[in-house]
């Protein structure tokens, strides 16, 4: 991220929020809110003498999964670039009283801004890549595990940031009362595999379930308990860390926990041993929950700002699973990374080099091969009502001196404005209601046969 910030052909847009998109390939039109951080970016060296000395502290720590606190002036997370704080309005002692300003009287650059206020940025760009990332389940949903109710009960994450010299422990894996457990249960597929939540597998929980093993192992010297449906291992030298992992001790139990309750001032996990074909009760001091990956929460309106689909499954749909993986129906718009589909780093990253490179190769070929099927309008039977124009999901059609006209470069040829054209001004190339009748005769001709 640090060469990527500091190329000279980059622009990064932090703390900012794409509102329109508008155009076609080679022209697309971009609106971007770029939010009131109060701090300005290009005098901001970064010192943290504003985090150090703002009074509105212990407030909870959305990267050290609430374990951890912060200041009403923080910077989200370890690796941001630019390294520049935000100003936490709900928090900040000015926003809520009017009083303060400490963070500006003592920032030695001047840096801290309260009079800021939201930019829009207007770009113009020939392609997009849409990288938006993933949502990890959120393990209270699964009231039978305690996660948010009972204290040492966390997620993935969570142990993440213990295990972390920089986290709120600096690297001790700790109980509650600070002391170190003894034994500690990690539960797989936790929101994933599931009908009730989420049925795809979400491909990381297996491996950073037995690294956080092997990490708690070296830390604590705890016995480790790893409850799993079946494990997942396919990659370069995963088997071979899982086989590592039973040589130091971590005991597996194939099977998915009913529940956990406190007893005796410790954690019972119950669940049945698949293998062993009975059910365990086993007193653990610690439960770590492996959330799985899900759609962001905001994919249905990412989806459909530019303009392509969602799978079954709440990911963001490509043009062919196979032949193009990485291209939407919208040409020029690209996807990469878990936003498609859960998978992990080296995957992620192999995905993203792959769009890079069809959008460079898109725009250096300079011209782009359209789909054949496009909308056409009888402008004689068009009565300009403009339905269609609402109902376009791609902003192909518009209306002009009281008719439709199509732009056949963003027009995709899905059929849904000859739908709701009621005046039946409106046919796709190659489906008129004359064809396509042909084809449902041929195809109940061929089911009468067999």
């Amino acid at each position: 991220m640090v060469s990527v910030g500091q190329h000279e052909n980059i622009e990064i847009l932090s703390y900012s929020e794409v509102e329109e998109v508008a155009g076609y390939v080679g022209n697309f039109k971009v609106r971007v809110r770029k939010k009131a951080r109060y701090v300005d970016e290009d005098v901001c060296t970064g010192c943290g003498l504003c985090q150090e000395k703002c009074p509105a502290k212990k407030i909870p720590s959305e990267f050290d999964g609430g374990l951890g606190t912060r200041t009403a002036i923080y910077i989200p997370f370890a690796q941001a670039i630019p390294r520049v704080p935000v100003i936490d309005e709900e928090n900040c002692r000015y926003f809520q009283s009017g009083k303060c300003r400490v963070c500006e009287k003592l920032c030695p650059t001047g840096a801290v801004d309260f009079e800021q206020q939201d930019q829009v940025v207007e770009l113009e760009v020939g392609t997009i890549i849409v990288a938006t990332g993933f949502d990890l389940f959120d393990c209270s949903r699964i009231s039978e595990y305690g996660y948010g109710r009972y204290d040492n009960v966390l997620s993935s994450l969570q142990l993440e940031r213990l295990v972390d010299a920089s986290g709120p422990t600096r690297g001790r894996i700790v109980l509650k009362d600070g002391r170190e457990p003894e034994s500690l249960a990690i539960v797989h597929c936790v929101g994933s595999r599931d009908k009730k939540y989420n049925r795809h597998c979400s491909r990381i929980c297996c491996m950073y379930s037995l690294k956080l093993a092997h990490l708690v192992k070296e830390a604590t010297g705890a016995q480790v308990y790893e409850f799993y449906i079946d494990m997942r291992t396919g990659g370069k030298g995963y088997e071979e860390f899982y086989e590592r992992l039973q040589e130091e001790g971590v005991i597996f139990i194939r099977g998915r926990p009913a529940e956990i309750v406190p007893h005796d001032g410790r954690l019972l996990v119950k669940a049945e041993d698949a293998n062993l074909g009975r059910l365990m009760q086993i007193p653990v001091d610690m439960v770590i929950l492996s959330a799985g990956l899900e759609p962001r929460r905001d994919a249905a309106d990412v989806s459909h700002l530019f303009g392509f689909s969602r799978s079954g499954d709440g990911f963001f749909l490509e043009k062919h699973p196979k032949l193009a993986p990485v291209e939407t129906a919208s040409n020029g718009v690209f996807i990469a990374g878990a936003c498609q589909g859960p998978k992990d780093i080296p995957d992620t990253v192999a995905q993203a080099g792959a769009a890079a490179a069809a959008a460079m190769a898109m725009m250096d070929q300079g011209k782009v091969t359209l789909e054949p099927s496009v909308a056409q309008v009888n402008i004689g039977l068009c009565s300009g009502c403009g339905e269609c124009v609402v109902a376009c999901p791609y902003s192909a059609l518009e209306l002009v001196e009281g008719h439709v006209e199509v732009d056949e470069t963003a027009c995709k040829g899905c059929g849904v404005c000859a739908g709701h054209c009621r005046s039946k001004a409106i046919t796709v190339l190659h489906f008129t209601d004359e064809q396509l009748l042909a084809e449902m005769q041929g195809a109940l001709r061929s089911l009468e046969v067999a």
